[in-house]
């Protein structure tokens, strides 16, 4: 498919972003990434906006992964959208049959119309022919927004759907999992929600967006179903036959001076049990890359390293192959999903316990967003500290979760869970 780019010079490249984003709300469909500028070796642009649909694929988990091969060959063209945690039903013989009230599809593409691919200074669009004589118009429109004053979030209660006594009992249970052997690294979440009530989606990402910057925050909407995202994690990317994958494993809270954040920093880097539930992961990630690549190319590029974000420390390791070139990139992203950062090991055994112990389907959360492009790359975060919202059901829910071993305190996990919870209630204006 061919499109019309146009490549446009822009002053303040901040403004036109929030004008951009403001105006991609009358469209019913859209996704925005943001990268936040955070320093990164492997990136192709800080932001771009997908807008409109030309075609579209949305589906459940049977033979999902057959159907976006063939919907990725057919278009050669960009798609965004995303891949929910309960595809994994497509790639094993498990079942997902936990509370869910948001009703999201278990996967959707889209092939936009419109593309706004934003760089330091400036901006490039690249329409489909069919709306090229558009291009002026909505440059004109975009740059005449006035940006509106940040509107209050009401407050709001919100429960908890595993009470802190019941989260012990579960602990507990994976526990004694591990001690059979039936697991020896769980990543178990839990569900916060709120029903009944009434938000306005880009006011709350925005207000998300700006207390955590993360890497690969996202925004996305189809109809009434909205993502809200501040995800720090990468799940996979590929440029050419490289492969990256980014799995976070360890995570500490941020100081309040210098020195006590050195301090922390230097905790968590010595921290044994924070850094064997990295490198299990990381162990599981180089199996699962193992299945596609070349012989000998699977690489681990950074151990454990720590990276900073404006509420968390966490430890990140990069894992690399080179993928054979036979192998689609949507049969790729099949033999890594769900990304073993969310799962843990090993993963079909330790998937059963997980969906037999939480109490809500996970759906979205923990499922990865992003992006194909012509050519066959791609780029997919892992869908953490995020909101989902079903405008229709007037139903929030976000979750939250983390590594659970042997080695695990049930008190200090479940601290860890309320540390994640936070930004995500700051913005939501939680009283409770």
């Amino acid at each position: 498919m061919t499109r019309v780019v146009k490549k446009i010079a822009v002053i303040n490249i901040l403004e036109f972003s929030q004008q951009l984003l403001q105006w991609s709300q009358s469209y019913e469909t859209h996704l925005w990434l943001d990268s936040n500028r955070y320093p990164q070796k492997y990136s192709s642009f800080d932001k771009v906006l997908a807008v409109d649909v030309i075609s579209e694929l949305k589906i459940d988990f049977h033979n999902a992964f057959e159907k976006l091969d063939q919907y990725q060959k057919q278009t050669k063209d960009y798609l965004f959208g995303y891949l929910s945690y309960d595809l994994k039903n497509d790639t094993e013989y498990l079942e997902s049959k936990n509370h869910d009230e948001l009703d999201f599809p278990e996967l959707y593409f889209f092939q936009p119309k419109k593309l706004f691919f934003i760089y330091n200074d400036y901006v490039e669009l690249h329409y489909d022919g069919s709306c090229k004589d558009e291009m002026k118009k909505d440059l004109e429109c975009i740059f005449d927004i006035v940006i509106p004053i940040d509107q209050e979030v009401k407050n709001s209660r919100i429960k908890q759907r595993i009470p802190k006594k019941e989260y012990y009992q579960k602990i507990n249970k994976i526990q004694q999992h591990i001690q059979r052997g039936d697991t020896y690294e769980i990543n178990f979440c839990m569900e916060y929600y709120t029903e009944n009530i009434l938000i306005n989606p880009l006011v709350v990402y925005n207000r998300l967006n700006a207390i955590s910057t993360p890497p690969f925050a996202c925004y996305f909407r189809n109809k009434e179903h909205y993502l809200i995202s501040a995800s720090p994690e990468r799940f996979v990317r590929k440029e050419g036959q490289k492969l990256i994958s980014q799995p976070i494993k360890g995570t500490i809270k941020k100081g309040n001076n210098q020195k006590e954040d050195l301090d922390l920093i230097n905790q968590l880097k010595n921290d044994s049990k924070e850094q064997s539930e990295n490198i299990m992961i990381v162990d599981l990630v180089r199996n699962d890359l193992s299945k596609t690549a070349m012989k000998n190319s699977v690489k681990v590029e950074e151990l454990c390293e720590v990276y900073s974000f404006k509420q968390v420390h966490q430890l990140i390791s990069t894992v690399t192959s080179t993928a054979k070139k036979e192998i689609s990139p949507v049969h790729i992203i099949k033999s890594l999903f769900p990304m073993g950062s969310m799962t843990g090991a090993p993963k079909i055994s330790t998937m059963k316990i997980i969906e037999n112990l939480e109490e809500s389907k996970r759906g979205l959360y923990s499922g990865a967003v992003g992006y194909f492009t012509p050519n066959g790359n791609f780029d997919f975060n892992v869908v953490i500290r995020s909101i989902l919202y079903n405008a229709q059901k007037k139903y929030v829910s976000f979750s939250v979760g983390g590594a659970i071993t042997a080695k695990s305190n049930s008190v200090n996990e479940y601290e860890e869970c309320q540390l994640k919870a936070a930004a995500m209630k700051k913005v939501l204006g939680v009283i409770n």
